[in-house]
């Protein structure tokens, strides 16, 4: 049967149905940007500009010493990094070279980093220097040969970067370089600019991005050149009115999440506009950034926008300049986009997807008809179904609920080095992303439960199965299950029921404090209950979903009792 596309009639008019895709990598495409616009800006930190003429030679220049220590195409190399200039560079210096980036959380515990770098099988990292106490622990447990470290202060100007390492000694970590750990702007500054052979391929796997996907551990997503190309022009025509080389959008989301390496970060090289990073995403930080540089898109997760519109300051700048804004990770409430909407006047979308599509799948029209509560419509030359939960091959009707599955250019092709989890995802050519969806008549996709018991805290992927493990760690737990609950502000937040063992006392600063010991600070429990007895199956097996109904009945008791 011929698949429906009731969707597009709900694109505004310029919007293509198929992409007539050009074979651009990411790295001919910021060559090409350079070529077109020597002298915009590329990326704008805190006072520095840097054009696309000095991004594309910094990029050939990183790319040589990268291949000097040793890096070969094919290899990972991991970037451990906020959004400063060094991880646009480093990443796209990889891309050149023919290698494979590991955009990496720069907040993960010694655990998870470990694991992240043992199981890319990386060779090399570029890292914040303040995490180097940190990676030299793991190291000896991975396959790294090279560390390059960065200062947060490297590309700040004059006199802001001779005075920052007094100003803020707790960010700024002298490296010494010895033998195959290294200092970036020594190691860059070694090898003068000039055009390096773009060995990028269309085919070539361009990136591992690690998503806990729909099921299981940590996985590393595998992204080709022809993944992340595609979805980039897949997202740029969306906004037909936008021309190349006239835009600007400032980078709240991190490039290690899919969410900031697309749809910002490649989104503006692509179209050759300025990207404006913000190392470290707080409300009056991004509120100062706006109002000095008037961008024309402000993107956020749901969390930002409620800080910044609980933010004083921002609620008086002149918004005239702001062209749009875009949520990822969860939809926005209503009551925050009316708001928003009041306040600034501006168009406010809705952006879905996964970080195994690239991460680009839907979105609300720009500029045409929004409905509350949805992710809005797929984009060109990507199909969606919703089908049924046991075995996803039927259609559901419209309205009626069933797991979201997509076909496209930008789909992954598969998790690195796990085959049994691929083919539990991709079947037949589509996508299966464990979300309980609706698709209305017209093609507009709500979101309105998981498969899995994923929790989505502020736009971060957290499973309750990995602080479970870490809860049972605890000499004094007997029993823990984990939950998402409800939260205003991060859109789902994370509860820990706690049965502690016979005669033992536990408080729950005694659970926080070993939850922080072992987790990154999005993973730690916002809320501990103590519980005789957590809900169970016949073998043993806990059983969230009961937990979850039991919490809502617990709560409604305390709130009864005044609790």
């Amino acid at each position: 049967m011929e698949l429906q596309r009731p969707w597009l009639k709900g694109y505004v008019p310029g919007v293509p149905a198929e992409v007539d895709f050009e074979k651009t990598t990411l790295s001919a495409a910021l060559r090409r940007s350079a070529q077109r616009f020597p002298e915009r800006p590329a990326l704008v930190y805190l006072g520095r500009t840097i054009t696309y003429r000095e991004l594309d030679a910094m990029v050939d220049s990183m790319a040589r010493a990268l291949a000097d220590i040793g890096v070969r195409p094919g290899d990972r190399v991991a970037a451990l990094l906020p959004n400063i200039p060094q991880m646009t560079v480093t990443i796209y210096a990889v891309f050149r070279m023919g290698a494979t980036i590991v955009p990496t959380n720069p907040l993960y515990t010694e655990p998870e980093l470990q694991f992240q770098l043992a199981d890319s099988g990386a060779r090399a990292a570029v890292s914040l220097d303040l995490l180097a106490p940190r990676i030299e622990k793991v190291r000896p447990d991975t396959k790294l040969e090279s560390v390059v470290y960065c200062h947060i202060n490297d590309y700040l100007p004059f006199p802001k970067k001779q005075l920052f390492p007094l100003a803020k000694k707790e960010m700024y970590r002298k490296v010494v370089p010895s033998g195959n750990t290294f200092e970036f702007l020594q190691l860059i500054g070694r090898f003068p600019s000039g055009e390096v052979e773009d060995r990028s391929s269309w085919n070539g796997l361009a990136a591992l991005l690690y998503t806990g996907g729909t099921t299981g551990v940590s996985k590393g997503a595998m992204l080709s050149h022809s993944n992340l190309s595609s979805n980039v022009q897949q997202f740029s025509v969306w906004f037909p009115a936008m021309k190349a080389g006239e835009g600007s959008t400032i980078a709240v989301f991190p490039f290690f999440h899919s969410a900031g390496f697309t749809a910002i970060q490649n989104t503006c090289i692509w179209m050759g506009w300025a990207a404006i990073l913000v190392p470290r995403p707080e409300p009056g930080i991004i509120t100062e950034l706006v109002k000095k540089y008037r961008p024309d898109f402000v993107p956020g997760v749901p969390t930002i926008f409620t800080g910044l519109l609980s933010n004083p300051e921002f609620r008086k700048l002149d918004f005239s300049f702001v062209k749009g804004f875009f949520a990822g990770a969860a939809p926005l409430a209503t009551d925050t986009i009316d708001d928003l909407k009041k306040l600034t006047g501006a168009t406010i979308i809705n952006v879905y997807g996964l970080t195994e599509t690239s991460p680009l799948a839907t979105a609300n029209p720009f500029g045409g008809a929004f409905k509350a509560g949805t992710v809005g419509l797929p984009f060109p030359s990507t199909d969606a179904r919703v089908v049924d939960l046991e075995a996803g091959t039927a259609d559901m009707p419209p309205g009626q609920p069933g797991e979201l599955i997509f076909r496209g250019p930008q789909v992954m092709q598969g998790y690195y080095n796990r085959p049994e989890e691929t083919a539990g995802v991709l079947r037949d050519g589509w996508l299966y992303t464990g979300d309980i969806a609706v698709m209305d008549g017209d093609g507009e996709i709500a979101i309105v439960d998981r498969k899995k018991d994923l929790i989505i805290a502020g736009g971060f992927n957290i499973y309750p199965n990995e602080i479970d493990d870490v809860l049972f760690l605890h000499p004094k737990v007997l029993e823990a299950c984990t939950i998402g609950v409800q939260d205003q502000y991060r859109g789902e937040t994370v509860k820990a029921y706690v049965v502690a063992r016979p005669g033992e006392a536990l408080s729950e600063e005694e659970v926080l404090e070993h939850c922080r010991r072992h987790l990154t600070g999005y993973k730690v429990p916002r809320m501990v209950r103590f519980i005789d007895a957590i809900p169970k199956s016949a073998v043993g097996k806990i059983l969230r979903r009961e937990m979850k109904e039991l919490d809502k009945k617990l709560e409604e008791e305390r709130q009864r009792k005044g609790g």
